[in-house]
């Protein structure tokens, strides 16, 4: 099941709800994280781009520095994307595939805001979105990261509209109220989708 939406929409708490209820989490931005921070040809890279101190003391890359970067600059963002991006989808494939080697009969969500990008809504067999109203986005994003309105704009204007997200989703969770409620609807919506599945 691959799971979408704008940063600040509650796709992260849509996932922990699935999680506890017994999904396999791939969080792609997780594997990201792996990415840039064990990736040999990757960290020297970035520290040939952005220089030595990119990477601190104890070996974690300096992201608000990078994102500096490639949120103002949108070529410094593509030579990134090309470089990282490969190798998150190869990670994703292959932890799906070493789950249906051991066995795994139950779900497995892929939390990915740029799942569609990818392309990897192609060997999904749902695609679950959730969407907010943007002014709500905002005020989620700028108490919860401490980013100022600016800066959540910016991060919200390089990505996929609530409406990209909701046309190519087979359910879509309107987040507008309380945590409680989105995780009910988050675990009736994944029972749908499963119950749809196995009735093909």
């Amino acid at each position: 099941m691959g799971l979408v939406g704008r940063a600040g929409s509650g796709k992260s708490t849509v996932a922990r709800a699935l999680a506890a209820s017994g999904a396999v989490l791939i969080e792609a931005d997780a594997i990201g994280h792996e990415v840039t921070g064990r990736d040999p040809e990757v960290r020297s890279a970035l520290i040939a781009e952005y220089g030595p101190g990119v990477y601190g003391p104890d070996g974690a890359l300096d992201r608000p520095q990078v994102a500096a970067r490639v949120f103002s600059d949108a070529a410094a963002r593509a030579r990134l994307d090309r470089l990282v991006h490969p190798r998150i989808i190869e990670r994703i494939r292959g932890r799906i595939a070493r789950l249906v080697e051991r066995g795994w009969r139950g779900t497995v969500v892929v939390d990915a805001a740029l799942l569609l990008d990818w392309r990897l809504e192609r060997e999904c067999d749902a695609v679950l979105a959730v969407v907010a109203p943007e002014r709500e986005q905002l005020r989620r994003l700028t108490a919860a990261r401490g980013w100022n309105e600016a800066e959540a704009r910016r991060r919200l204007g390089v990505q996929r509209s609530n409406e990209d997200f909701a046309a190519a989703a087979d359910e879509t969770l309107d987040n507008r109220g309380t945590i409680e409620a989105l995780e009910l609807a988050a675990l009736g919506a994944a029972d749908r989708l499963r119950g749809n599945r196995r009735a093909r």
